[in-house]
């Protein structure tokens, strides 16, 4: 397997962190994090314009890239500049599973998701679901002669930024089974769709949506009924191989903003940079950072691989980056002292990113638990 990044790539890398160096910076990020949107759509047509989003979708599909490389460059330098604009939810999730599963006149929305013209969420999770990906109570119903949705999504990122919703409802089997989930497009100002809006703690928001009696047809539909839990599960993959490499990304700006601070901060008369203890310290973080980043390579580099290896790739790799990820940013506060703590200084930010992106998709020993079933089976 060839680790290495293409040409192409390392153009839009070089071409990611030159834009987001000048771009985006902590007072910008603070202002975009005081707003009501949650994100700002100058950086998001931006982004878009020098084909960021366009590098998370194929060919076919309008975009030039896709693939799990592709997504994790794209990721690590989002990761590295806290951006906090929604390509996970608009583009990996909402807009790969339309890739996926949708058809002619649905895939033609991916033009204007790839122009930045169109945000979208996915609203699968659930108040009791946690991070079982295949429980989904929302049902769809027959009432009056017409199919209608009912029930409630939780945490659902972006949603009250999207124009559009996918929403998963069971159309058969049990609470907890795989088969029977399917999926639907759905305008987020359908009638029937309701939902409270909050900023999330590290950046963006999310809302809690309630379903009552939403029509649904063979028109709104992605994919074959009762078959979309594959696809789901595909797209989730992508997202925490993305998840992963933004948390890399973001480590290596606080073990950056940390070796910087050690070498300026002077306690009697030298750099506390100097001192034993604080080099020990430092060379721990960096040898976590080294891990996190071989992690993230092979998660990346197995993302098309079948479900069984693939998933047990990026279980590993979440497991490492949510144990590493947490020893850098509390060892980054805790070396910086009470600074670290301000929400003007970068490292505030940077650290509740890391801590934070491991409680999405399944934390830590969420992980740990699915990487001994993949194992063992």
């Amino acid at each position: 397997m060839n680790f290495e990044l293409t040409e192409e790539q390392q153009m839009l890398q070089d071409t990611m962190r030159r834009f987001l160096s000048e771009r985006y910076d902590t007072a910008t990020r603070n202002a975009i994090l005081d707003s009501a949107q949650g994100y700002s759509s100058e950086i998001w047509a931006q982004m878009a314009e020098l084909g960021i989003v366009g590098a998370l979708f194929s060919e076919d599909d309008g975009g030039f890239g896709g693939a799990g490389f592709d997504i994790s460059t794209v990721f690590e330098e989002l990761g590295r500049a806290g951006v906090v604009e929604p390509l996970l939810d608009t583009a990996i999730l909402g807009g790969g599973l339309i890739a996926r599963l949708g058809n002619d006149a649905q895939k033609e929305m991916l033009v204007e998701v790839i122009a930045g013209e169109l945000q979208l969420a996915l609203a699968h999770g659930e108040p009791e679901s946690r991070y079982d990906l295949s429980r989904v109570t929302t049902r769809i119903e027959s009432q009056g002669g017409k199919m209608v949705l009912n029930g409630r999504k939780a945490v659902v990122v972006n949603a009250d930024a999207a124009s559009h919703l996918v929403v998963s409802a069971r159309e058969s089997g049990e609470d907890d089974d795989e088969s029977g989930i399917s999926l639907f497009l759905l305008p987020a100002d359908a009638p029937g769709v309701s939902m409270r809006g909050y900023p999330l703690f590290s950046g963006g928001r999310a809302a809690e949506i309630t379903l009552d009696g939403v029509e649904v047809d063979d028109a709104t539909r992605l994919g074959a009924a009762g078959e979309a839990f594959d696809a789901l599960a595909s797209q989730i993959a992508a997202a925490e191989v993305a998840l992963a490499a933004e948390t890399l990304g973001a480590m290596e700006t606080a073990a950056a903003l940390t070796r910087d601070y050690l070498m300026t901060r002077k306690q009697f008369g030298r750099p506390i940079g100097s001192f034993q203890a604080l080099q020990h310290r430092m060379a721990d973080m960096m040898i976590e950072l080294e891990q996190a980043r071989s992690a993230v390579i092979l998660a990346a580099g197995h993302l098309e691989d079948a479900a069984p290896e693939r998933d047990r790739h990026i279980s590993a790799a979440r497991n490492l980056l949510g144990r590493a990820g947490r020893l850098v940013a509390e060892d980054s506060i805790q070396m910086h002292g009470g600074i670290a703590m301000t929400q003007e200084y970068e490292l505030a930010h940077i650290a509740k990113r890391i801590v934070m992106a491991d409680h999405r998709f399944g934390d830590t020993d969420t992980q740990l638990e699915r990487f001994i079933a993949l194992s063992a089976a």
